[in-house]
């Protein structure tokens, strides 16, 4: 079999982003194999090392979900000798990817047009909240803000909660996997014609693109999509119901699984009413339909129904809490929960990687580094004495 580093051997990553974004990209090459240097300022300046409780060891959970399978460099990028050690690095490495507001990189002479000249095979990604174009060019970013923005609250919640945002940083997650697709993309075409390219992307922009059939919905018709809550805006049933001793989720996605259903609670003859025949008919009566099933589903367990939907081929999920999905034993045997060794933590547990590939397995190779845990080895690697490298830890360079 060969080795986890043969999936993206060789191809070098420096990352000076921060929080989760571009930590959680450059997580997903470096588990990929890519050999990914993540930059910080002296003691470390990535804020979610102070994001908590928890924390173990005065080691932050928040820090430890994006940060496996990279080295540690600490540097003054407002130093000129830091400076020159991160364009040194440039010329040996594959991708840059950054974070900083708009104009940031440009005034610290760190930004793409500069880099290329020091290395033209360089793909260069920038993460903003809002792109480096347009009116909104220099507005920071964060997730909360941006699910706002982009829509994504108005449709989350129902008549009573009033607008909601997503229980994680979602449009963090979605533009981290769109850097990861972009880089390799990049990457890819490199292949054929031998030079970089920079990628923009914002949270925002990743955010709308979120927004599908919804989105789609509007355009198409012109009606502003309402809160459904735990209703789906195009499918019914497709929602949540109370069981006799809990909540379940019923997701009836094509007429012949209705009339299953239909079967399961003992009403076949729901099948045939011309209110709920076909799904365009249920999506009409959808309140009438879910009073009927609702009367239906309370007077069984949720362990009932989910026997008796799934012998029927239903999708069917109990609502599980993170407690639930950490026991779920198909999770166990998909490898979706990972430990390693900290140096300062010990033993920690992650949430591991949904992909799974035959010939080159996924795999834990580091842990979450301490802030310039690997400076001194990385600066050895570019030519730094040891004499050089202590003056520069005592000018506070790195």
């Amino acid at each position: 079999m060969i080795n986890l580093t043969e999936t993206l051997k060789g191809i070098k990553v420096l990352d000076l982003t921060r929080v989760l974004a571009g930590p959680y990209c450059s997580m997903i090459l470096g588990d990929l194999g890519a050999a990914v240097i993540k930059v910080e300022a002296p003691g470390g300046s990535d804020e979610t090392r102070k994001w908590g409780p928890p924390f173990k060891e005065g080691v932050s959970a928040y820090y430890l979900c994006a940060n496996r399978n990279k080295k540690s460099l600490t540097v003054n990028l407002k130093s000129k000798q830091g400076k020159e050690i991160i364009r040194k690095l440039v010329r040996q490495s594959d991708v840059v990817l950054h974070n900083f507001k708009t104009g940031t990189m440009e005034r610290l002479g760190l930004d793409y047009l500069q880099l290329k000249t020091i290395n033209p095979q360089l793909i260069y990604c920038s993460i903003t909240g809002f792109g480096e174009t347009g009116p909104y060019k220099h507005l920071p970013g964060y997730d909360f803000i941006i699910q706002a923005m982009s829509g994504l609250m108005s449709i989350t919640g129902d008549d009573v909660s009033g607008p909601q945002k997503l229980g994680v940083a979602i449009t963090d997650i979605l533009t981290g996997l769109y850097a990861c697709i972009g880089i390799q993309a990049a990457l890819l075409e490199r292949t054929q014609s031998g030079i970089g390219q920079k990628i923009d992307l914002s949270l925002y922009d990743s955010a709308v693109s979120s927004l599908i059939n919804i989105g789609s919905n509007y355009l198409m018709s012109g009606r502003v999509p309402e809160r459904l809550g735990n209703h789906h805006a195009n499918i019914v049933p497709y929602q949540t119901f109370h069981s006799a001793d809990g909540k379940m989720v019923v997701a009836v996605g094509n007429d012949t699984q209705f009339a299953s259903l239909c079967m399961v609670i003992e009403a076949p003859e729901l099948a045939a009413d011309p209110r709920f025949h076909t799904n365009p008919d249920r999506v009409a009566h959808r309140t009438l339909l879910a009073e009927i099933l609702q009367e239906a589903f309370v007077k069984r367990t949720t362990g009932y129904w989910k026997e008796k939907c799934q012998a029927a081929n239903i999708p069917f999920g109990a609502i599980q809490t993170v407690e639930d999905v950490v026991k779920d034993e198909q999770l166990k045997a998909r490898e979706m929960f990972v430990s390693a060794d900290h140096p300062k933590a010990g033993e920690i547990q992650m949430i591991g990687s949904p992909l799974k590939l035959s010939r080159t397995p996924i795999e834990v190779k580091r842990h979450p580094p301490e802030p310039g845990e690997h400076t001194e080895e990385i600066l050895q690697a570019l030519g730094y004495e040891k004499k050089i490298i202590e003056q520069l830890r005592n000018k506070n360079t790195i």
